[in-house]
């Protein structure tokens, strides 16, 4: 392997209505292939050992993997990490054993599983609940990531992936645009023509020494079309601890705001860090102000568990009294718990069970339940285990640099680990062969879907939809693989 790979992690409810956008004829195909044929509610189709039945023309996707992952526990990645404590990690090759069986574009494509969230904005005429479900959009969309410490594939430059859910109302498309740095650029659209959700991500990573920081870069943008309104946040740092040894296990912490461009109304969400004791480990604490900086709700939670919002005046009376009881409960920490800050290994600080409901409190959103094998998949949520599907025939219709068609992914996905690891390695030195192709000519790379520009809400510089991807013309796309 080279030690030009990069190395980064991603940093990343089906209620919706039907939906009926304006389709061309190739997307009609697509739509068929990939979710609805009305004609052919009674096709079968044999998938991974499981018959796969059309009910009410509505497919059903895959729930398992081919195979159980691969045990991690006799690799080490001390000895590749180990010289690169305080450093960003933009040069590290990781074995395959590390990743798991998804492209980055693919792990941010899972922004999408609570998009019944979306919807709900959608519906509101009330634009505090729009915030309300917008803010619960935000913190859905790192909650896949809980427990899942593998990490996604790099994306190869001009790598694409795109997912179309008519079931779920929406197409979504990616691709990576830059390799040095790498940046994902993505866009979402409702197939309603009610939404539009795009953004580019690029992950700054750092080691230290026990673990490893995803410093999140870009921005990400919501606009409700039927409103006029657009909202744009950036997510929270993501920590991955014990990579050198111990169990590995992962938090959220940082301050999110999600600004609403049209109303000036500002939602601010703290990803509280675990801490000492670890007593906030997970917790999302935050409130909407309006553009008079009038608090208007507060909203807590866990982005593992669940989000609720309540008034105010109730939040701090509860607290006031909670705290009150807490000071006649308080306990000096013991011997093993000051210990515990020397210990080789960051063990995992006990997670409290539930999230003290408010009374009065409104619930805006709660977590998935995982397949009961998801810790053999690792630890996929049911809509990330679908991603990598590849039906009989799709081929023939994705493009040829979709995410589905890269080798590695496919091999590692089928237990094939040796064999991914040679893709893997070949893949990455077919890239630099390009690279450096292009630099002696003098050719300068050319994006196919998206465009550098400016973000038109916040003013900073964005990765923006050029369009023509659902048009289907793939014959200039690049042979990456």
């Amino acid at each position: 392997m080279n030690s030009e790979e990069e190395f980064y992690d991603a940093v990343t409810g089906f209620d919706s209505d039907n939906s009926s956008g304006d389709f061309s004829e190739a997307n009609h195909k697509v739509a068929e292939m990939l979710d609805l044929d009305p004609h052919q509610s009674n096709r079968t189709g044999e998938h991974n050992g499981e018959t796969e039945i059309q009910e009410n023309g509505i497919k059903r996707h895959r729930t398992s993997l081919p195979a159980p992952m691969f045990s991690r526990s006799d690799f080490s990645v001390w000895s590749i990490l180990k010289k690169c404590i305080g450093l960003e990690l933009s040069k590290i090759t990781m074995p395959i054993v590390f990743n798991e069986p998804l492209s980055f574009l693919q792990r941010i494509t899972e922004y999408m599983e609570h998009i019944y969230l979306i919807n709900k904005a959608c519906s509101h005429a009330d634009p505090l609940e729009r915030m309300q479900a917008v803010a619960a959009f935000a913190v859905s969309a790192v909650a896949s990531q809980w427990e899942r410490t593998g990490k996604p594939f790099n994306p190869l430059l001009g790598e694409t992936y795109e997912l179309t859910r008519e079931d779920l109302g929406f197409r979504f498309i990616s691709e990576q645009v830059s390799h040095h740095p790498p940046i994902s650029a993505f866009y979402s659209e409702g197939l309603n023509k009610d939404f539009i959700f795009h953004g580019s991500i690029y992950p700054k990573l750092k080691f230290w020494g026990k673990s490893i920081e995803a410093e999140p870069r870009g921005t990400i943008t919501l606009e409700l079309l039927k409103h006029n309104e657009a909202y744009t946040w950036t997510n929270p740092t993501c920590c991955v601890h014990n990579v050198i040894i111990g169990k590995l296990w992962l938090e959220q912490y940082g301050t999110v705001e999600i600004v609403n461009h049209s109303t000036g109304d500002k939602c601010v969400l703290n990803f509280k860090p675990c801490g000492l004791f670890g007593k906030e480990l997970h917790r999302v604490e935050g409130y909407i102000q309006d553009k008079n900086r009038k608090k208007l709700c507060v909203i807590y939670g866990k982005w593992t568990e669940c989000l609720w919002c309540t008034d105010p005046t109730t939040y701090e009376t509860y607290k006031k009294n909670e705290k009150r009881g807490g000071e006649q409960k308080k306990l000096k920490p013991s011997e093993d718990v000051i210990k515990s800050e020397n210990d080789e290994a960051d063990d995992m600080p006990e997670v409290q069970d539930t999230v003290q409901f408010i009374p009065g409190s409104k619930l805006l959103w709660r977590i998935n339940c995982r397949p009961p094998n998801s810790s053999q998949m690792y630890n996929f949520t049911s809509f990330a285990v679908s991603l990598n599907e590849l039906e009989k025939g799709m081929e023939a219709i994705l493009a040829p640099t979709d995410c589905r068609l890269r080798p590695d992914i496919r091999n590692m996905e089928n237990g094939n680990m040796d064999v991914a690891s040679k893709e893997k390695e070949r893949l990455e030195e077919k890239q630099r062969a390009a690279r450096k192709e292009r630099a002696k000519d003098e050719v300068e790379w050319q994006t196919r879907w998206f465009h550098q520009g400016t973000n038109p809400y916040t003013g900073t510089s964005d990765w923006l939809y050029s369009g023509g991807y659902f048009d289907r013309n793939f014959s200039d796309c690049p042979d990456i693989y």
